[in-house]
């Protein structure tokens, strides 16, 4: 036994302090990893937005580019990087600070250097040009090889091979292309601020309507020949309102030559106004955004009527002042309201829920289910007065009354020429007369919509006059709920909008609404 070695008494506290090293290796390491990548993550995210803060471009991030992209500096091909959605650059992001120093973005106002203010060249970009674009010069396609090729104008949007690209191509005079109509030229807007006084607004910059009133963007239409503007709204009815209400602004200033004319991309999720105007009940992408530009310079100029809503509260006559809203569409007071009311309660507690078109008329649906069954507006004909042009109306059980100045209601429903054999006047948007309507309950409107059921037909007038003599009730102008107690509602014709009205893709109903109407224009 003498002769065993005895184990050294700190041979296991080495061995585990050895484990425990590695542990705590293996352990930290990959938060150092995790850490360190995060914050070299943070360092170019930083980087890149204070380029994108004093560049003159328009740049955004994306992860993953639609169809096969190569950047602009280095021409390798890449999956993702930075776009400028003005004049379509497309790079890397280790290449963005050299693409944002090497390459012009659009001249909103060019710049003189003593050529003539006609002599607008073309501002050419090269590759990515767009898929089945053909060349200029050749008629062939461009575009078509797997690498970074051809030329593009970003303003007039020709496209040319590279090997057609010539001296006298590069230098020659741009005829702003199909679209020139739609295009205010920089060499105008130069000799403009030459001749004006005022030099505080400075037209070089974009207007962004997220920071900026749309009547500072809309002032560029004084600067253009008289009424030559038109102006795409894309967005709801809620947003088409909002321009209107900025055009009335330059009726005040008395710049009525330079209003401009309306058309309305539906971005919303009725889109009633877009839907009587002739621009369809929703836009998802399907149509490309040349035909959208094609379709507004088609458009026919009309007139939509503009109406006064002016609420007094009961018992406030000479204290306080009337709420004033401006209505295109319709004003309701009733179950539609009372849905409507509940969605923008829910939606402002949180917002980021309710980004799906599809889910807002989900909400919709569950509350009109809801309100089936409790019936909060039952008995609506105890609790107010209607009176048309003057005359008091008798109303029978209803829940609910709308007045209309649009054919639509609802997201697509027409309210007035309704079904059946009966015969109604047209609903007409510019005839300085309202229809007003009454439904019996949200289940009365769920069937109106399926084409089921017909409203309740009041009648139609030029003043409407609603009395809540008691009790809450939701109401709603366009779109827009409120809870509303005893008082007196005025409706009255305000002024008539410039609109666009687009012709095309037309269904049955509108086409024989469409007839009709010319009939009468005939008979008159």
């Amino acid at each position: 036994m003498e002769g065993e070695k005895r184990p050294e008494p700190y041979s296991g506290l080495f061995a585990d302090g050895h484990l425990v090293l590695w542990t705590l290796c293996s352990v930290l390491l990959p938060v150092f990893i995790t850490f360190w990548c995060s914050l070299q993550r943070s360092r170019r995210q930083l980087h890149r937005r204070d380029i994108f803060r004093k560049s003159k471009h328009g740049w955004h991030d994306t992860d993953l580019f639609g169809h096969p992209t190569y950047c602009c500096v280095c021409a390798q091909h890449i999956l993702q990087g930075a776009f400028c959605d003005c004049c379509g650059l497309r790079v890397d992001e280790g290449c963005l600070k050299k693409a944002d120093k090497r390459f012009q973005c659009k001249e909103i106002v060019l710049k003189q250097d003593g050529k003539a203010l006609d002599a607008m060249p073309h501002h050419w970009i090269r590759g990515n040009v767009p898929l089945c674009s053909c060349c200029v010069v050749c008629t062939q396609q461009c575009g078509s090889q797997p690498k970074l090729c051809d030329y593009r104008c970003i303003w007039c949007q020709k496209t040319v091979h590279d090997e057609c690209m010539r001296s006298s191509l590069k230098n020659e005079k741009c005829d702003f292309g199909e679209f020139r109509n739609l295009i205010i030229p920089p060499s105008y807007l130069a000799s403009i601020n030459q001749m004006r006084k005022d030099k505080k607004t400075d037209y070089a910059m974009v207007f962004d309507v997220t920071k900026t009133p749309p009547i500072k963007a809309l002032q560029l239409c004084t600067l253009l020949p008289y009424h030559s503007a038109r102006v795409l709204v894309c967005g709801g009815d809620g947003t088409v309102g909002w321009v209107l209400d900025a055009v009335d602004e330059m009726k005040i200033k008395g710049q009525e030559k330079y209003i401009p004319q309306v058309a309305v991309l539906p971005l919303g999720t009725g889109n009633d106004l877009s839907n009587t105007l002739g621009w369809g009940t929703s836009y998802t992408g399907e149509i490309p955004v040349a035909q959208v530009l094609r379709n507004v310079m088609e458009a026919d100029g009309i007139k939509l009527d503009r109406w006064k809503v002016q609420v007094t509260n009961k018992g406030y006559y000479n204290l306080r002042k009337p709420k004033e809203f401006t209505m295109n569409n319709y004003f309701s007071i009733g179950p539609d309201a009372l849905m409507a009311l509940n969605f923008h309660a829910h939606r402002e507690k949180a917002p980021s829920l309710f980004s799906s078109r599809i889910l807002n008329k989900a909400v919709y649906l569950f509350y009109g289910t809801k309100d089936c069954l409790v019936q909060e507006c039952k008995d609506l004909n105890k609790k107010v007065e209607l009176e048309l042009d003057g005359e008091r109306v008798e109303l029978p059980n209803l829940e609910g009354i709308i007045v209309l100045n649009i054919g639509y209601w609802g997201g697509g429903c027409r309210l007035w020429e309704g079904m059946g054999d009966e015969t109604y006047p047209l609903a007409r948007h510019d005839d300085g007369l309202l229809e007003v309507v009454g439904v019996y309950g949200s289940f009365h409107c769920a069937q109106i919509q399926v084409k089921l059921a017909n409203p309740f037909r009041i009648g139609q007038a030029h003043t409407v006059r609603l009395i809540l003599k008691c009790s809450m009730m939701p109401m709603q102008v366009d779109g827009e709920p409120w809870a509303q107690g005893p008082c007196t509602v005025t409706i009255t014709h305000k002024t008539h909008a410039l609109m666009l009205y687009f012709s095309g893709e037309q269904t049955d109903d509108d086409i024989t609404s469409n007839s009709d109407q010319e009939d009468i224009k005939d008979t008159e």
